[in-house]
């Protein structure tokens, strides 16, 4: 049986991969009384004087709704909310496994960005916070936007910052390996959708250096023609420049190349032109160029989005602690200041003496990645005066 067959048998035998389980005991008349009626009216009363209270009396304050339209599910593409149900699911057993944390899936049947607003503000009150995903570009942007100025609870767009933050990790460590300079790195990203836009803009506030954006067209400057909102944004702070050509030409002497593209795109003779390279490859399943190759062209530290080979960029490193650090303080948002600190947290984990060109970002099982992320990002919750009650660890 191949893997995909396999695949399908599976989850027909789960038949999904989450379930509710009651945490009140419920196995006579008086247990009945207190979970339900007439015991349930009592926090149901102090919660309708001080809503905070449903952060104590309720499981809001362990709760993430995880939210799609369907549309750009994996690397699928747009096959609507249904279809997208088996990721989100898978989302929400990862949020649990990994941290703890639970997790429901909301898949909303809506391309109306008015209409998906406004849905997941009137349930936000449910849900101590909210992870947005596969929601296509540049739609994406404006809902995310939207939402953390109409919700008091965490916003957070996976398929962004997510990436963003366990690639700003994995390079902190890269580029001890390589021993090049923060703040003078030369830093091409390919792909300008969600991800990479999220990726430059999380690069640039951590101090690497000048990033170069390229997208089909080449490289991304300020004043280009048909830019999206999200890459208007990037091009008043990248490209300082003002470069114009296409993805071979920006890599010409680049420090670093992140890809969050399309399979085969770049050539070891454009790794070749590179400064003792560091490339992370991500398209998935095929990356833009193959470990093997890059290393054939003189990179130096190779990471891609596969769990087959070394360096694996993945962000379930991120998203389970990350959540169960805001939702231990009650953040009111996750913030840049958070995301680089989850950043720094990632990459921490990786000793100097495990430093290596085959090791620059703890693997997916790693299980102290959940508890550093999550006090890190609590922290820093606390030290930006957006947290609801005092951080104490988190064990």
């Amino acid at each position: 049986m191949d893997k995909k067959e396999y695949a399908i048998q599976k989850h027909k035998e789960w038949r999904g991969k989450i379930e509710v389980v009651p945490r009140a005991p419920i196995t006579n008349m008086e247990e009945l009384a207190v979970a339900y009626t007439p015991g349930v009216a009592e926090p149901c009363l102090l919660i309708a004087k001080d809503e905070e209270l449903a952060y104590d009396y309720t499981r809001k304050g362990n709760l993430v709704a995880v939210i799609t339209d369907g549309s750009a599910v994996l690397g699928l593409g747009d096959i609507g909310p249904s279809a997208g149900m088996p990721v989100m699911e898978g989302k929400c057993a990862l949020f649990k496994s990994f941290a703890d944390v639970d997790a429901f899936p909301l898949c909303v049947d809506t391309k109306d960005v008015d209409t998906l607003v406004r849905t997941i503000a009137l349930v936000s009150k449910s849900f101590g916070g909210i992870n947005l995903e596969d929601i296509a570009a540049p739609r994406c942007f404006e809902v995310e936007r939207r939402l953390k100025e109409v919700c008091d609870i965490p916003i957070f767009h996976d398929d962004q910052h997510g990436t963003a933050i366990v690639v700003g990790a994995a390079l902190l460590n890269a580029v001890k390996v390589t021993k090049k300079k923060m703040g003078d790195l030369r830093v091409v990203i390919n792909g300008a959708g969600a991800a990479g836009v999220a990726i430059g803009k999380q690069l640039i506030a951590m101090g690497f250096g000048n990033i170069i954006m390229c997208d089909i067209n080449g490289i991304i400057c300020e004043g280009d023609e048909g830019l999206n909102p999200g890459q208007e944004d990037i091009s008043r702070i990248s490209n300082r420049g003002h470069e114009h050509g296409k993805l071979a030409d920006a890599l010409k002497g680049a420090d670093i190349f992140v890809g969050v593209s399309k399979p085969n795109l770049v050539t070891k003779e454009m790794v070749a032109g590179m400064k003792e390279g560091i490339v992370f490859a991500m398209a998935n399943p095929v990356p833009e160029i193959m470990p093997d190759e890059a290393k054939a062209g003189g990179a130096v530290v190779v990471g891609t989005g596969r769990s087959d080979y070394p360096n694996q960029i993945n962000n379930v490193l991120v998203f389970p602690g990350l959540f169960k650090g805001v939702l231990a303080v009650r953040a009111r948002d996750i913030t840049d200041g958070m995301k680089i600190a989850a950043s720094h947290a990632i990459a921490s984990v990786v000793s100097e003496e495990e430093l290596t060109p085959e090791f620059v970002i703890p693997t997916s099982f790693d299980k102290r990645v959940a508890l550093v992320v999550a006090n890190a990002v609590a922290r820093q919750a606390v030290k930006e005066g957006i947290n609801r009650v005092p951080y104490t660890e988190i064990k």
